[in-house]
């Protein structure tokens, strides 16, 4: 039988038309991958360029550091005072305020919705006045910096669906997250460095029981090449970055420059985008084996830096450690850094564990915001602290338990944080009723909060799209505004 025949039958139909589609993307490789050296040409690695017309207009952040709090973090603890609350301690939640809202299964079937108020006063910080909650003594510090959005809303009700919809406009996997998006529109800033990095870290306690899926930073339909590249908290930062032992450099570069010429090869007979991938892919590695290593050492660090963070930035894998490592990535260029934190899933232990949890992660998110702003980089790097929803104004469990008892997810009003790249600083948007339930102020929807992202990223949310099954999709998929009374 003949292989080379054997293998023009194998061609599909859909595979000749791409093929065709992509006949100057051989041209395109061969600079794309000459960017190592290997073949003595020169190039970006990963097809990094932004595509053809973007930005669409003048971006004011040209970096995004988002700080995804997993677990739905308490906005009625935290960041949305409601002091009148106290006088309702106790008292069940009223038909009128509820309307009627679906509850989790944890909550649906409890006989008594008792109102909890904050369990930890609220107080006025920086010349703005900004009132957050005394566990966040670190992020008043930067009160003036930071807007904190009162009036964020969602359908989703459960974490996973929740938090998919957040990092890809939708419930459902398999869409691009945003820093795949980015990645695809916008392009990289360093050759040598991947344009999207996730880190992850939980409590200590493992308090939280929410897995972090890879679709949160994934890319979805559109190529693989635009996914995050996840960085470890032990070992190597990436799997397979250091040469295996006995394989000095340039034997490794040897062995890429064979296995890019078959890549090259079969790229070539079938016009395959992940083939491509897998070729940018090994470059970036060899790329990142001296850029990651500088990158994650921190003891290069000034001490008083490293006290900044807090005590935790020395523990490998903590949110402390990767909130400075986000500021190491910002200065390398990396265009999204995909904080994912887990732990704040607060259903019977939030007279502990909130407390814990604001500990452990105040102190570096405030870090991060200062140590941008001092290297003159908050101007132009957005900063997002947000969970997947918030948490109901009634009590889970008895309310009367000192230790035991906690709050039901609440997807109807919830806040967040933002700080630079274009944002109002040292404001307060929308505003929610006396039991911090419903939004009568300024409703900020999920796919809002990611269209004004990609605004101030210069992107127009409606006009970044993929084809894909015969429909052009996008982050926001059918709607979503940009919120112009958050953009400084």
């Amino acid at each position: 039988m003949n292989p080379f025949f054997e293998r023009d039958i194998a061609i599909t139909r859909r595979q000749f038309f791409s093929r065709t589609a992509t006949g100057l993307g051989g041209a395109a490789l061969a600079s794309m991958a000459g960017g190592l050296g290997l073949n003595g040409a020169t190039g970006q690695a990963s097809g990094s360029g932004p595509i053809d017309g973007l930005p669409h207009h003048f971006a004011k952040a040209k970096r995004v550091i988002y700080l995804m709090q997993g677990g739905g973090p308490s906005h009625v603890d935290l960041l949305d005072p409601k002091p009148g609350l106290s006088k309702y301690r106790g008292v069940q939640l009223p038909d009128s305020v509820r309307m009627g809202q679906r509850l989790t299964t944890m909550t649906s079937g409890q006989l008594e919705l008792p109102v909890l108020p904050s369990i930890k006063p609220f107080r006025r910080y920086g010349n703005s006045g900004l009132e957050l909650s005394e566990l966040l003594p670190y992020t008043g510090g930067i009160a003036d910096d930071i807007c904190v959005v009162n009036s964020m809303h969602t359908e989703a009700i459960n974490h996973a669906p929740a938090c998919t919809f957040f990092l890809t406009g939708s419930q459902i996997p398999g869409r691009p997250s945003m820093g795949a998006w980015v990645s695809y529109g916008l392009g990289s800033e360093n050759e040598n460095m991947p344009t999207f990095v996730a880190m992850t870290s939980r409590d200590r306690e493992n308090s939280c029981g929410q897995l972090l899926f890879d679709y949160y930073w994934g890319s979805g339909f559109i190529p693989s090449k635009y996914q995050g590249v996840r960085f470890r908290g032990e070992g190597d930062p990436v799997l397979y970055l250091s040469n295996p032992k006995g394989v000095p450099r340039e034997l490794r570069k040897g062995l890429l420059k064979d296995l890019e010429t078959l890549n090259q090869q079969k790229y070539e007979d079938y016009g395959d985008p992940e083939t491509a991938t897998r070729i940018a892919q090994y470059e970036m590695a060899f790329r990142m084996q001296s850029s990651v290593p500088e990158l994650t050492d921190i003891t290069t660090e000034p001490q008083h830096i490293l006290d900044m963070y807090g005590p935790d930035v020395h523990r490998p894998g903590s949110y402390a450690r990767n909130c400075l490592l986000a500021r190491r990535l910002a200065e390398k260029g990396v265009r999204f850094i995909q904080l994912m934190h887990a732990g704040w899933d607060q259903h019977g232990n939030l007279p502990t564990q909130l407390e814990i949890q604001c500990r452990d992660t105040d102190q570096p998110s405030a870090a991060l915001v200062k140590d941008l702003k001092q290297r003159g980089l908050l101007e132009d790097t957005l900063v997002i602290w947000a969970g997947e929803f918030g948490r109901t104004v009634f009590g889970q469990g008895n309310i009367e338990n000192e230790t035991k008892h906690g709050r039901d997810h609440h997807g109807r009003a919830f806040s967040l944080w933002m700080a630079g790249g274009g944002v109002k600083p040292g404001i307060r948007y929308g505003k929610t009723d006396d039991f911090a339930w419903n939004i009568v102020q300024d409703p900020v929807h999920v796919h809002d909060f990611q269209a004004t992202i990609m605004h101030l990223l210069g992107v127009d949310h409606e006009r970044l799209t993929y084809r894909y099954q015969g429909r052009r999709f996008r982050l926001t998929d059918v709607h979503g505004k940009v919120v112009k009374g958050l953009l400084a």
